[in-house]
């Protein structure tokens, strides 16, 4: 993962944890986020949605309520970054913000 992935999910984390109450349901969240994104990686490279709009690249999962952006090259696969689904998503990476 890049290093704003772990920035994006320090985020949820905090929004989850302030929002729920609970530092357990945002542990559990994250865990959630994390672990898709590990399954994420053991499927073939067809899995997700291209997002040719942003980058040639770039692939997209939804995942309760996130977005999972991410890439394959070859055997290698990297999760760019991690946002909420509500959020103008092309706007982001217009404006530099999406895999920062």
């Amino acid at each position: 993962m890049l290093p704003s992935v772990q920035t994006d999910l320090v985020d949820i984390f905090e929004y989850i944890t302030r929002e729920s109450g609970s530092l357990a349901i945002g542990r559990r969240f994250v865990d959630a986020l994390r672990q898709k994104c590990r399954d994420l990686s053991s499927l073939p490279a067809t899995i997700g949605r291209a997002r040719p709009d942003l980058r040639p690249d770039i692939r997209s999962f939804a995942f309760r309520g996130y977005v999972i952006f991410f890439r394959y090259n070859g055997d290698w696969f990297e999760v760019a970054n991690i946002v909420e689904g509500h959020r103008d998503i092309d706007s982001l990476w217009s404006e530099g913000k999406g895999e920062e």
